[in-house]
């Protein structure tokens, strides 16, 4: 059986491009994930790896879509090849049926992952140069419209920190910080 693994990082992305791909493949069940392939916890991919039988073979449009690091790229074709099941990367032109497909499978995993820490670094080194500059700012606090009314109810103990936190969708210690800044001349705070 052909099955193909489709996935975008994010809800808002379209799949269109991958599904079309895995119809002009003949592929006969499609799995679908629409969340960050940072790690292997993700609904259809685990639903998939349980569904595979022996002489199946697993179709991505490319590396990148089924893992984003070469550790789980591997771990997930180690789990494949026990159950004697074929991994197909079309992008890539991988096929883990031949010994040079396997081989060609560890090194595009490896490159793969080099760039997104060369990624990571750039942007790491992008954001010391702004700081230094004075143009890198960080994230912008969180308007918070309500804290006036809900920090009302805390203080006259209608409500508790856990419940004031939750209202305005913070966590507990940054509403004690929001706290503090409005308690001390409404300087604002940061977070």
């Amino acid at each position: 059986m052909k099955i193909g693994y489709v996935r975008v990082s994010t809800k808002e992305q379209n799949t269109a491009r991958q599904e079309e791909l895995m119809k002009s493949l003949g592929v006969d069940k499609v799995y679908l994930d629409k969340m960050s392939g940072k790690d292997t916890d993700r609904p259809a991919l685990l639903e998939m790896m349980n569904f595979i039988r022996e002489g199946d073979s697993v179709i991505a449009e490319s590396i990148s879509r089924f893992a984003r690091n070469t550790k789980d790229l591997l771990e997930l074709t180690e789990q494949l090849n026990n159950k004697h099941v074929r991994f197909i990367s079309q992008k890539e032109n991988i096929d883990t049926d031949t010994p040079a497909g396997k081989f060609m499978l560890t090194i595009f995993g490896a490159v793969a992952e080099l760039e997104r820490e060369y990624i990571r670094q750039r942007q790491r080194e992008g954001i010391e140069i702004a700081k230094k500059q004075g143009r890198y700012k960080g994230r912008p606090a969180k308007q918070l419209d309500t804290f006036d009314e809900i920090y009302h109810q805390w203080k006259s103990g209608n409500i508790t920190a856990a419940s004031a936190s939750k209202q305005l969708n913070i966590s507990r210690s940054t509403f004690y910080r929001k706290v503090y800044g409005h308690e001390n001349d409404n300087k604002p705070i940061d977070f």
